[in-house]
This record gives structure tokens, sequence and C-alpha cells, in this order.
């Protein structure tokens, strides 16, 4: 039977491509994926503790993660400032980004410049402490290398604006790049900029950017689905400024941003004004200025930038747009123009950087970091993994030229995510969105569905007739149809919404007609299309007798569900909502016991738990609630966590094991899957400096290299484990070499001893979990692996003190290596006793020597 072809079902959790809670219904509900890059040395940060050692200290780990990969959230008017790192700069290697690091790279680059002259510094601005700025270096990088091979992307004005950018001096460029790394639409006060040591004249680069440039005639504005025209103040004109100065803020609300609170509630004093709050303040500041008469005053002169408009405020505190005659928003003008000019007068003189050139410089990035993500740490980091010295393995670099076969397409793209991003506002960033928000984004949906469509067909024929070796999945992640079907899945919660359950149903059909784009929801559309098939369809596409017709959509919601298992691109995280689906259609279609899917094989067992009594430290130094608890190793003695007084009860019945929350099976599956990980794909090493391909953290990295994939799974499952470690560990522990995930301080006997006490499915089972959701099944392991030589047995065991619950990432997994038949514990520690000081412990341990 269908049943009996599906092997490792895995998780009672299905979600919108990220981890949710058992639900029934698809959550919508957008997080942020935890950083798989690693900001210290390898050895520093995992080095693991002998299976036999005393245990020390934990070391950091990945943190849960609760976000999906696949979501390229949007950046709105400026760039998204996220946790997650790029795909680029998780390819990286480790090194350290700090600013002692910063301050080495600077100092080898200033010693280049110590045989030039006084004069010759002077004259060049190139004095030791102000010409060698990491950051600038990474900046002039990423547009050097995107106009060397991507140039096509810019027109004449742009390729002008980068023109005039390469003839400002070092100071100037210094300045702006520093600002750029900041919140880039906001206003800076000049005097508090803190970059004197680093510039000698400020005022002299903050001129510089102020002046105006004559540039080339722009290309015609392009219009997008979902958008009529790009925001006004990212077009380039006949010319333009690097940074804008104190004359362009003209409204209260703008000068209001650049106080503290001390100066606000100065000036709240002399309005006669109170608050509790900074808030409070300024809104009683802004009331106060509303109801003032007429101050003679000329107006300020204002810019038609979207940070230069204001609000009304009305009499019961309510906010309205302006849409009064020319003589009321004169009048309110002339009495904000007061406030603004006492505002101005403290802070003195002010920058910002011009949004069209800002806009432009954020493009570059995005076309060199293929992300919308990056952030300073991106920057800095390719330029001191360039200087570092460590091995790396041996692949073929090829950074494509054609990720954007053009200006137009790169343009949609843009103008793709900015309509996400209004989209992702209305529905998962303001609460619950309400019936307007609903319609507006369902207007979205109509607009763009046509052109998804059409995108949808073009990338077929691309698939079908151009790509090779598995390198459109990844080149399809920065097609504007890529993010168009992240929109139109949105679109189908609204669907949803407003019970238009006969449309959703016909769009999550072309949702998984389609297998070009988001593999990775492919079971939550299988979910959703099922559902909706068991319970809504039979009263809305057919006449005829209720009760026949509800069987009949039944069995094709089962269809719909053998259809999900029997799809290779439908994760194994959806197998078992999808099994329990279709017993429960089956029970209620009333089948016959004989013609039944039979699931027996992979019925999860739920973990058991253990109690383990230690002696738990009061920390004096932190407080109690929230601070990690300090305990006591009643076997080797001594301080240290929860996990390492649990992993040495452990160790004294018998088990060896580390406290590495999955850093034992990443350090596998980087042994095991060496050769696939470096196998070339077109695009994916871009510089030679990389420990992984850029789509290990995608959707696109399994589907790329399936066969590979799936007959190294039979290798594993066939217990050749053992000899694909001793391959890799001949030719690369020797050099150190930096791969993703990989920890050479985990011994080799320790790991030959593991994989020996595996079964052999179950670890393939874990190999295939990690080959397609990298990213996603970073953390959420249990915290201990264990392992018993005489019982050739592995056992996971998860530790929790008081008030401690699983989180949806833990529970996750521990469905994972249930149903693959390994042993899962959950381990309660149970202080025995608690209130001992470490003063306490420490004279109790001398007097028991």
């Amino acid at each position: 039977m269908l049943g009996r072809r599906i092997s490792h079902p895995t998780s009672t959790n299905y979600n919108d491509e990220e981890l949710l809670p058992y639900a029934k219904r698809l959550k919508r509900r957008a997080s942020t994926d935890s950083s798989l890059s690693r900001t210290q040395s390898e050895e520093e940060l995992y080095r693991p503790t002998s299976p036999n050692a005393q245990p020390l200290e934990s070391r950091p780990e990945i943190p849960d993660s609760d976000g999906e990969d696949e979501d390229l959230e949007g950046e709105g008017q400026s760039i998204v400032d996220l946790a997650r790192p790029t795909d680029l700069e998780s390819a990286l290697a480790p090194v350290k980004t700090d600013k002692e690091a910063i301050d080495e790279y600077e100092a080898s680059k200033a010693a280049e410049y110590t045989n030039l002259g006084l004069e010759e510094r002077l004259g060049q601005r190139k004095w030791i402490k102000g010409k060698s700025s990491i950051y600038v270096d990474a900046f002039n990088l990423a547009l050097d290398t995107v106009l060397q091979d991507e140039g096509h992307l810019f027109d004449r004005a742009e390729n002008d604006v980068f023109h005039h950018w390469r003839e400002l001096d070092y100071e100037a460029q210094y300045l702006y790049v520093r600002l750029f790394l900041r919140k880039t639409s906001a206003w800076h006060r000049i005097q508090k900029l803190g970059y004197y040591s680093d510039i000698a004249d400020l005022p002299n680069a903050v001129e510089i950017l102020h002046s105006s440039r004559k540039l080339s005639p722009s290309s015609d504005i392009q219009e997008n689905p979902g958008e009529a025209e790009p925001p006004p103040e990212s077009v380039l004109g006949r010319t333009f400024t690097f940074a804008d100065g104190s004359e362009h803020i003209t409204s209260l609300e703008e000068a209001s941003s650049l106080l503290n609170l001390d100066e606000v509630k100065s000036l709240a004093k002399d309005a006669k004004v109170g608050g509790k709050n900074k808030r409070e303040l300024l809104y009683a500041i802004r009331r106060a200025s509303r109801r003032q008469s007429g101050l003679d005053w000329t107006p300020l002169k204002r810019t038609e930038s979207e940070d230069s408009h204001y609000s009304k405020i009305t009499d019961d505190g309510q906010e309205e747009s302006q849409d009064g005659s020319v003589e009321q928003s004169s009048a309110r003008s002339n009495r904000d123009e007061h406030f603004v000019r006492k505002i101005m007068a403290t802070t003195g003189p002010c920058i910002r950087l011009s949004l069209a050139p800002l806009k432009l410089f954020e493009r570059v990035h995005l076309v060199f970091y293929r992300s919308t993500e990056w952030t300073e740490k991106s920057l800095t980091t390719i330029i001191l993994a360039r200087i570092a010295r460590r091995n790396f393995p041996d692949f073929v670099v090829s950074r494509s030229t054609n990720i954007f076969p053009s200006r137009s397409m790169l343009l949609e793209f843009e103008a793709s995510i900015r309509t996400q991003f209004r989209v992702d506002n209305i529905l998962e960033f303001n609460g619950n969105p309400t019936k307007d928000g609903l319609q507006k984004v369902l207007d979205i949906f109509e607009e763009v569905y046509p052109r998804w469509r059409t995108l949808l067909a073009i990338e077929q024929g691309k698939e079908d007739r151009e790509y090779e070796s598995g390198e459109g999945a990844y080149l399809r992640r920065f097609s504007p149809a890529w993010v168009y079907t992240r929109i139109i899945h949105k679109g189908t919660y609204v669907l949803g919404r407003f019970k238009q359950h006969k449309r959703e149903h016909e769009i999550l059909s072309e949702l998984l007609d389609q297998k070009l784009f988001h593999s990775a929801r492919r079971g939550a559309w299988y979910q959703r299309k099922a559902l909706i098939e068991e319970h809504y369809m039979w009263n809305l596409v057919s006449v005829g007798d209720a009760e026949m017709l509800k069987k009949r959509w039944k069995r094709v919601a089962m269809q719909t569900c053998e259809d999900g298992l029997q799809d290779r691109e439908c994760h194994l995280i959806y197998h078992y909502d999808l099994q329990k689906r279709i017993s429960k259609l089956e029970k209620s279609l009333k089948v016959v016991k004989r013609e039944q899917h039979d699931f027996g094989h992979v019925r999860l067992i739920k973990p058991s738990e253990r109690s383990v009594h230690g002696v738990r430290l009061r920390n004096e130094e932190r407080g109690e609630r929230g601070s990690k608890t300090v305990w006591i190793d009643g076997r080797e003695g001594g301080e240290c966590g929860v996990e390492d007084m649990c992993l040495s009860w452990y160790r004294g019945e018998g088990w060896k094991g580390y406290h590495s929350e999955g850093g034992i099976m990443r350090t596998l599956f980087a042994y095991l899957f060496f050769d696939i990980l470096y196998l070339y794909i077109p695009n994916v090493f871009q510089t030679p400096y990389q420990t992984c391909p850029l789509d290990l953290h995608t959707d696109a990295f399994y589907p790329s290299r399936a066969s590979e994939i799936n007959h190294r799974l039979v290798e594993i499952g066939n217990g050749d484990a053992e000899r694909l470690i001793r391959q890799v560990d001949s030719g690369e522990r020797e050099k150190r070499t930096c791969v993703v995930g990989l920890d050479w301080t985990f011994e080799l006997d320790d790991l030959l001893e593991i994989v020996s006490c595996f079964k052999g499915e179950a670890l393939a089972t874990i190999c295939k979990v990690m080959a397609q959701e990298y990213r996603q099944r970073g953390g959420g392991m249990p915290d201990l692996f264990l392992w018993h030589v005489g019982r050739k047995e592995v056992m996971f065991s998860e530790v929790k003190s008081e008030n401690d619950r699983l989180s949806d990432t833990q529970r996750l997994w521990i469905h994972v290596l249930t149903a693959a038949g390994l042993r899962v514990e959950l381990c309660n520690a149970v202080a025995e006793r608690q209130g001992l000081t470490r003063e306490d412990s420490k004279t109790s341990n001398t007097q028991d020597q």
C-alpha cells in the first residue's frame, strides 16, 4: 500500500515554512531565523568536552530558530534590520568581526602608506589614521565588483552617480559610508557624529556631501504589478546631492526626533506643557503648536520628501492627514516654525543621506550580496575572511552575471520586495488585520496574479531549455516570480478569511502544479487544500445529494494527502499530519480495514521523562529570575550548568556524551555530505572563502542535488557512515579545513563510536531533514547527545529545569528523532537543596578536601 512506501515521517507541526504550534489552520506570523554564522573562532565557541572528562561550562550554541528561511523580508523605505545573516555572510568562514579585528586590519593597511611624505599625505588627505577604513574598503569592493560583472543593470544617470562617488575624497566617502550603515532615513546632528578621530576636517566632508551635482537624463519610470510607480524620492532627477542639509527640516515631527529627553523637557517647559515621558511631551508640544496664535515668521521652504509630511492633531487628540485649505496649511506651518527654529538652535547643523542615491547604493548591495538583509557586519565579514589564514575546501568559484538578466527585471524584483513589505505590514506587523487591510491585500493579489502566471511560464521555459546542473533552483530566488509566489501564498489566506474557498482551492491547486518556487511550502499547501476539500467544496461546486457529495470530496481530500506523501519535494516535517488526516478520512468513509493505509511503522513514541536531583546554587551576582542557573556536579564536584550536571549523572550510568545541542549532528552531516556540499552548482560559490554553498540555507539546496543526496542517504542507511567519515577525516583534519558545521575538536574515535551505535536508517532520516531545511533545523535539537557502546544505542536528552517548557523547534526535533526510532528523554533537573551561595559552595568544597 501507499503507506508502506513512506519512510520516517517526522512532525505533528505544520507551518508556513516555519515552526508553529500544533494547529489545524495555517499560521501566517513571520519571525526571524536565528543566525547560523559564528562571530568567534570555532575552537573558542564550540570546544567540546571529552565524553568522559569533567564537564565544563556549556558552550554557546545556535539558538532555537522559529523563522522561515524562505521569506525575503521587504525593505520598505529603508533596509530591514534583521538578525539573520546574508547567504554570502553565512557561507564565509567564521572570523572575528569585533573592533579589535577591524583595528588590526586598518593598521595593516595604514602601514602601506608610511613611506608617503608629510606634504603628500596632507595634500592627498591620506593620513595614517584616516585612509584605510575597512568600511570604505568593503563598500567600494561591493561597488567595483557589481559594476565590473553586472554594470548593465544601471543606466547613464546612475553611472554618473558612481563617477561622482569615485571623485569624492576619502573623508567624504568615510562619512557617507558610516551614515549609510546607520539609520539611513534619519537625521543626524553633525556635532554628535563622533568621527573626529577618523576625519580631520568634518565640516569640509559634510560640505562635499551637500554639494549639488549634475546628472544625465534617467531612464523612463517603470510600472510594476502592485506598484504604479516607485516612491518619488527614490528617483534621480537632473541634479542630486549625496546628503541633505538642515534646510530640509521643515516639520515639527522631523525636528523633534533629534531631541533627547532633557532637551524635550526644556522645550516643553518653554511651551508650558507637561507629560510623563518623551512621547507624551512631544505630543503636548505639537498640540501647543497647533493652538498657538499665528507667529509672524515666513515659512521655511519645504521639499517633496516623505519625511517632511506632518499631521494635524484634532481637539480630541487624534491625528488627521492634511486636507484643509491652503490658508490652513500655511498657518499651521507658520506656527510649527516657531518650535522648529528653537529646536534647530539647540541641535545645530544636521545631515541626512539623500534618498535617491541612497536607494541606488542599496540596490548595488542587493546585487552584490544577493540579498536585502545585509548589515554592517556583512560589509566587514567578507574583507576579514579574505585576510584570514584559513584552509578552505576545493570548489569551483563562479559568480554569475545573469542573476538579474536585465535592468528591468532588477527593478521589478526591487518593486516586488516593496509590495511584499506592504502585504506583510498589513498581515503580520500590526496586529489582527482589519477588513479594509485584508481588502488591500486582496487587491494587490489580484494585480500581481496575472504577472505571476506569465513569469511562471517564462521560468518553466528556462528550466526546460536553459538551466543545467540544477543552477535554476538558486537563480530563481532572484526572480520577481519568487516574491510574487509568496504574495500569492499570502493571498490564499485572505481568500479564506473572506470565505472565498472555491477561489482559494483553485489558487492552491496552481501553487502545487508549479514546482519552481517555494517548495518548502508544499506541505502546507497540501494540508490546506485537503482541509478545504473535506469541509467546503461539496457545497460550492456541485449540486446533488449532500451526503454523496461529502463522501466524494472526502475521497478527493484523501487523494490530495496521498499526493503530498508521494511528492518528493514535500518535506518530511509535514508527513505525519498528512498521514493523520488520511487515517481520519478513512474512518469517516468507513474504509474496510484491509484497504486502509498502515502507518503503524511510523507511529510517534512519546519521549520518556526522567528526574535528576542536584544541588543548585544561588547566584548573588545576577538576579535569580531569568539568569542561567548554577549547579554542583554531583559526580566530579565543582560548579557547572544544569545540562552538565545532568550529563554527569548519565555518565555515572554508563553513557558517554556531549552537551552539544546539535553540534554532533552538524559535524556528522558535514562529514557525511562533504563532497556533496562542494559539488559544482553554478552561482553558489562566489568567493574562494566560503565554508558552504550559498544555497545551503535555502530550499534550493536539496532539489539541486536530489540524486546525489538520495544516493548518499541509501549509503548511510546501508552502514557506510564509518567509511565516509574516515575518508574525509584523513584528507582534511590535518589542514583543519573550514567546513560549515564541522567541529574538529570532536575526536575521530568518538565519531566512529557514535555512528556504530546509530541505526543506519535513523541517521539517514536525520540527515535528510537537515538537507531539506538546514537553516530552520539549525537549533532545537536536545541538549545532550548520548551513546552507549555496550548496548549499541544512541539517545538524546532534553534538559529542563523548573518552569522551562519545550519550544516548537524542540518539539519538532523530538518528533523527528522518535519517528526515526531513536530514544529521547526529557530530563527534569530537580533542586534537591538550593539557597547556597557560591562562597558557601567554595567553603564546603575546602572542608571536604
